[in-house]
């Protein structure tokens, strides 16, 4: 167990890094951010902050030599900074959840293996194979780079197959996974925490509503589909956590479908679609993540009140705080970002026990 006072290093300066050093310092904890970025709206909130490279060793030592234990606030950290750090300092989740989740064909037969259900998806090497691939697999599809791509980027769409050369040019012909499209009647989360002793927690499931690939709303109580799959998506995500053997919050995105909960995509970190945990939940993501690496009890994650609703503010829609800090029922976070850009997440907006206005 971490005494207060100790320093959690958080390897990410954006905005999730920043709400989890809030949430250590509420716990005592101090903070210091890792980062190869100018800006780091994380940083802006803690104790100490690195500006370097991932693959600066020297200042990677000093920095795990100035740190208690490590974590981290996104998924596309470079496994190899994780690893040289793993030498040095205690780091959860650790390295192998990276590796996985960075590569959407290792991160879809990992699941499959497990016994999850995920659209049909075959591996696009190459150009050619994209033709095998579309025999194989059928249209409509979805072609999606293997690595680096979220909130839509990476993805092409393939309506039918006279589309395939766009689509792998849209994608800059790199490495690819071709996945089936899926019919489905609503996007849902499952986010749970499990700590290192093993212990499983899960908040309730949110709906999600995605504009042009970016999550725009989570709400709760999700359609009741929703609620009659979250156990068996529950299931999927702790045989996940299980086999991990993780640490701290874990994020499925999964498919409501006729058929059952369709996994999508997991995210081995906190979430977008869990802001809500914040003012919704008993004890937040952020919170609950801190006490997962820490060695701290964790905190209850119910709902004492509903409806929930989080909406994101994505470029100019930061402007609308002004007017949202009028409503005496919205909870409103501004991560301080100083571009504004369209698609950028800027800040998000909860309601609890009220809808929005």
């Amino acid at each position: 167990m971490l005494s207060p006072g100790s320093t959690i290093g958080i390897l990410g300066g954006g905005q999730l890094g920043r709400m989890l050093a809030v949430a250590a310092a509420q716990l005592g904890y101090k903070v210091h951010v890792y980062a190869p970025d100018a800006e780091s709206v994380a940083a802006e909130v803690t104790a100490h902050h690195t500006q370097a490279a991932w693959d600066d060793e020297p200042r990677l030592a000093g920095f795990a030599a100035a740190c208690d234990i490590v974590t981290f606030e996104f998924e596309n950290v470079p496994v190899d900074t994780v690893r040289f750090l793993s030498g040095h300092v205690a780091v959860h989740p650790g390295g192998k959840p990276l590796e996985i989740a960075q590569d959407r064909l290792t991160e879809k037969s990992f699941v499959a293996d497990l016994g999850g259900r995920t659209a049909p998806f075959a591996a696009v090497p190459t150009r050619a194979a994209l033709d095998s691939a579309l025999t194989a697999i059928g249209t409509p599809a979805i072609l999606k780079t293997v690595r680096m791509g979220y909130d839509g980027k990476g993805q092409a769409r393939i309506a039918a197959p006279a589309d395939a050369d766009a689509a792998w040019e849209a994608i800059g012909g790199q490495p690819a996974i071709l996945e089936g499209f899926v019919a489905f009647d609503h996007e849902f989360s499952v986010i749970m925490v499990r700590g290192i002793d093993g212990e499983t927690r899960f908040w309730d499931s949110s709906a999600n509503v995605h504009e042009g690939g970016i999550l725009a709303v989570s709400s709760l109580p999700p359609p009741s589909i929703v609620l009659d799959q979250q156990p068996a998506a529950r299931a999927m995500m702790a045989a996940i956590g299980d086999a991990l053997d993780y640490v701290g919050v874990l994020t499925g995105e999964f498919f409501a479908t006729d058929a059952g909960p369709v996994f999508n995509e997991m995210a081995p970190r906190v979430h977008n679609s869990g802001h809500w945990t914040i003012e919704g939940a008993v004890t937040s993501q952020f919170e609950n993540h801190i006490r997962a690496v820490a060695g701290l009890p964790l905190g209850d994650t119910a709902v004492p009140l509903l409806p929930v609703t989080m909406h994101n503010l994505i470029g100019a829609q930061i402007e609308k705080i002004p007017a949202l800090l009028a409503d005496g029922a919205a909870h409103v976070h501004h991560y301080g970002k100083t571009e504004v850009r369209d698609g950028r997440k800027l800040g998000h907006v909860t309601w609890v026990g009220a809808s929005p206005r």
